[in-house]
């Protein structure tokens, strides 16, 4: 995992000029426009805004799970918006970790086989696999689970579960579509501890995209989506 002094101020993710416009028959629907933004390495950005702003949008334009449809998307010095499917699917399985609101956690899989799962598309032995996921559950609080399946853990251990899954590969980049969002206001607060401490203690730089001010608050920046552009922006 990368250290905190690791963690510059340099931009890790620089998008310029991007639209976003999807077709549904005759109509052309405009999600982003004109968007400029810079995300320093190491920073916790909240992405706040009302449904249909754009926010998951810009996140998968980010994590390379879509494309623009003009502008450009440079991640760690990448452009990785001109990459061909096949060199952007290596590029993500190595670079992006993805958490979501539900946890898409595997029932007959153990907690440990769950994690696991990124690291069947490298190269490393099964034994660098399974060290690899028990580090990754210690580090998220649930060494004493791994071999604990989904149906036996809360749902505040099933998204920690999701998190040591998205952190395994050691990616560059954690995003966050609404991690909070299924957990009571308990469980959330842990995720949320969890989320601040990979940022302060491991360097990792995380965007999140969220409803809940409460949330946001642990964030280091909160930019505001609004039909498509940045409207505020806000350093706490």
């Amino acid at each position: 995992m990368n250290s905190p002094e690791e963690a510059g101020a340099d931009p890790l993710v620089r998008l310029r000029g991007v639209d976003k416009v999807f077709t549904r028959g005759s109509e052309r629907i405009h999600v982003l426009g004109g968007l400029d933004l810079e995300i320093p390495r190491g920073e916790f950005l909240a992405l706040m805004g009302p449904s249909g702003s754009g926010k998951s949008t810009l996140l998968n334009l980010i994590g390379g799970l879509d494309r623009p449809t003009t502008g450009t998307v440079e991640v760690d010095g990448r452009e990785i918006s001109s990459l061909s499917d096949r060199r952007l699917a290596a590029w993500r399985a190595r670079h992006i970790g993805l958490v979501f609101q539900l946890y898409y956690l595997i029932p007959v899989l153990s907690a440990q086989r769950n994690v696991e799962l990124p690291l069947l598309l490298t190269r490393l032995s099964r034994a660098e696999r399974r060290k690899r996921a028990r580090l990754a559950l210690e580090i998220v609080g649930l060494g004493h689970r791994t071999d604990h399946y989904p149906r036996t853990l809360s749902g505040g251990e099933q998204q920690r579960t999701g998190i040591a899954r998205a952190i395994v590969t050691d990616p560059s980049l954690l995003l966050c579509d609404e991690p909070t969002g299924d957990l009571d206001r308990k469980s959330g607060d842990e995720v949320l501890d969890l989320l601040q401490a990979l940022n302060r203690e491991q360097g990792k730089t995380i965007i999140m995209v969220t409803h809940d001010m409460h949330a946001a608050e642990r964030a280091t920046r909160t930019l505001h989506l609004n039909k498509g552009r940045l409207e505020l922006e806000a350093v706490t």
